[in-house]
């Protein structure tokens, strides 16, 4: 069921088009990356969608009863009071009727007929509304995006911009809306987040439109691939990886058309120019008419030609010593909870350590005091090697100084650049025109984080400290900075959530979780590898635990127990038995959803290929897929409700 459809929209007049002729339909299953560079308008065609922008021309058609969630990039958090209140916000009816549940109960402390009778009919209310199963349902939502318990009845107004990005995103996946506009989702979130959001959107029966710069988020997420032009938009029916690949065939392909029909144009010009005098006049004249009528092709509009024309290049810088860093020792506190202790860490010439772990775990103070030093509370020593030339990378980019223009910026460190010159260097980095000459505070994120990259790449360095360094790079940007940074010569630390740029930068990783450093000798793939495997043996130890207990029956009471007794062992006993049927279905759920996933893959790549006229087949296909992510969708939502359950017991 088609539950979107765009129809030659066109946002911008004459010189500030931003684009046109955008034409996409999303059906109900169907989730697509919506990709072009950085400032392409990808942001703008997804407020257009969402009915907060209205198009220049064209149509934006949301079948009547779809329900539209709409995840921003500005991280706008309108709701208010606690972070549960603002999980539930998206439902109205529930939310009104909890704070009435919460005033009767307040009222009811005065014992009065009228203050009771009023709870109960509040209990009622909230209970035919399924609001004891809504609040549970959404607390797994929280946790699953780094919530803590204690943190859904924290003010919403207590929250960092990180905090509030994610209290967003859970509000609009609350709302199980039928069409998901997601505008650069995994901003913020850490490894085992994405992972989580991977497979939670990748359930979902919602049509989904995706804006994102991840590349291993879009090949696990999506199945088709909108691109953005100027001119329109291009779709392939396949994820991001496996569209490069396309694009660049059919841009090919296109290329040559031009090319030919410009050659027959050119021949024919020439018959017509050497003949229209002649013997050949009617012919000349023929052939001109039917030049007229030729409708000529256009060059195909490259998306990313301007994008790929970044130069990020290291300038020269002398050899430091083989032995870079070492830290002894090293212990961090912060809020009177330790972060990590006794890590030792020896780091050599041309190491490249990419340093990882949740969010608040503490990869950035380890940065902190690999650079600057135990200070204050911390404690153990760092020893840099000789002959360094240190730079650092922000990721709040605090290098960047937003009163200045973009030139100023660049003269601040190379004072002896002239205007032109510095010009001339900035346009390296994509800044042409009069981008150079703009105050920096109306720049994008993306255009601040390359002008600090700018900065950074302006003198010799031979030890970098990068934290972020992609977060609002788009895909050409960032895969040039990857191809940088594999043939600098130096030494790097890299703090990334991006799995793409850790693969191809990385040859060791250093783990910050749970109070503790751990170290792999192997780039980023095998340690992701070995964390999964990890993973799936300890979700499958407790239901070999459980086996194991639930061959051995508990002691019976003694025959001269009293009646209490019996009556309290039988209790337990039952009490036992539920629990232990609890989490052997929660196993069972686990692998019912695994297999379920498994089964989807290839069933939904058959969908992609062409029917060759059997739309009885595709249409045994498409029943089968449905069928088969009810079913999952239905395991899914019994598997969160029994976690809920298990986690509470």
């Amino acid at each position: 069921m088609t539950v979107l459809q765009v129809g030659n929209v066109r946002h911008g007049f004459g010189a500030d088009e931003l684009f046109r002729d955008v034409t996409l339909a999303l059906a109900m299953g169907e989730r697509a990356a919506l990709v072009a560079p950085n400032g392409a308008g990808k942001s703008t065609l997804l407020r257009l969608i969402a009915g907060e922008a209205q198009p220049e021309a064209g149509s934006v058609v949301v079948r009547k009863g779809t329900k539209v969630a709409y995840y921003r990039q500005s991280h706008e958090v309108v709701a208010r009071g606690t972070v549960l209140e603002a999980f539930l916000s998206g439902f109205g009816e529930v939310l009104a009727l909890r704070h009435a549940l919460a005033e009767a109960q307040e009222r009811a402390a005065s014992g009065t007929k009228e203050a009771l009778d009023a709870l109960g009919h509040a209990h009622d209310a909230y209970h035919r509304v399924d609001g004891d199963a809504l609040e549970r349902e959404v607390s797994m939502l929280a946790m699953s995006l780094g919530f803590s318990a204690r943190d859904l009845e924290r003010d919403v107004a207590s929250l960092s911009g990180g905090e509030r990005g994610r209290l967003q995103l859970g509000i609009v996946l609350a709302q199980k809306a039928d069409l998901l506009l997601l505008d650069e989702p995994t901003n913020h979130l850490d490894l085992p987040t994405i992972g989580w959001l991977e497979k939670h959107l990748a359930s979902q029966r919602a049509a989904l439109l995706v804006v994102s710069h991840d590349r291993a988020f879009l090949d696990a997420v999506t199945n088709q691939t909108f691109e953005l032009g100027s001119r329109g938009l291009r779709s392939y029916p396949v994820s991001y990886g496996a569209y490069v690949e396309l694009r660049e065939e059919e841009l090919e392909r296109e290329r040559g058309l031009v090319e030919r029909q410009q050659a027959f144009i050119d021949k024919t010009e020439d018959f017509i120019r050497k003949n229209i005098a002649g013997q050949k006049t009617k012919q000349a004249q023929s052939r001109r008419k039917m030049l007229e009528k030729i409708d000529r092709l256009e060059n195909p509009e490259d998306v990313w030609a301007d994008a790929e024309r970044v130069r990020f290049r290291f300038a020269d810088a002398p050899r430091s010593g083989d032995l870079v860093l070492e830290a002894k020792g090293l212990l961090a506190e912060r809020g009177g909870r330790v972060l990590f202790e006794n890590v030792d860490l020896l780091v050599r010439r041309g190491e490249r350590v990419g340093i990882v772990g949740p969010n608040g775990a503490g990869k950035s103070t380890l940065v902190k005091l690999l650079t600057e030093g135990p200070r204050g509370g911390d404690r153990g020593s760092v020893r840099l090697g000789s002959n360094l030339l240190t730079g650092i990378f922000d990721q709040h980019l605090g290098g960047v100084n937003v009163s200045r223009t973009a030139v100023d910026e660049i003269r601040s460190v190379r004072g002896d650049f002239t205007i032109e010159k510095a010009r001339e260097y900035l346009a390296r980095f994509r800044f042409w025109g009069d981008d150079p000459l703009r105050v920096v505070s109306g720049f994008s994120g993306g255009e601040r984080t390359r002008l600090a990259l700018a900065k950074l790449l302006l003198e010799p360095k031979n030890l970098l400290f990068l934290d972020e360094p992609t977060n609002h790079l788009d895909i050409p940007a960032a895969e040039i900075l990857e191809e940088a940074l594999t043939g600098f010569e130096g030494t790097v630390f890299l703090v990334s959530h991006d799995r793409r740029f850790l693969e191809s930068v990385c040859t060791r990783i250093v783990e910050v979780e749970s109070g503790k450093v751990s170290f792999f000798p192997a780039g980023f793939a095998d340690y992701w590898a070995s964390k999964n495997a990890k993973k799936a043996e300890e979700t499958a130890a407790p239901a070999r635990e459980e086996k194991k207990r639930a061959t051995v029956a508990p002691a019976a009471p003694k025959a001269n127990d009293d009646a209490g007794g019996r009556e309290r062992f039988e209790k337990q006993r039952e009490a036992q038995r539920a629990l232990d049927k609890k989490k052997r279905r929660f196993a069972e759920l686990e692998k019912l959803i695994a297999e379920g996933e498994a089964k989807l893959v290839p069933l939904r790549e058959k969908l992609k290929e062409d029917p060759n006229g059997d739309w009885s087949a595709l249409s045994k296909l498409v029943t089968e897929e449905r069928d088969l992510t009810a079913e999952v969708d239905g395991f899914v939502e019994e598997w969160m409700s029994l976690g809920v359950e298990l986690a509470s017991e």
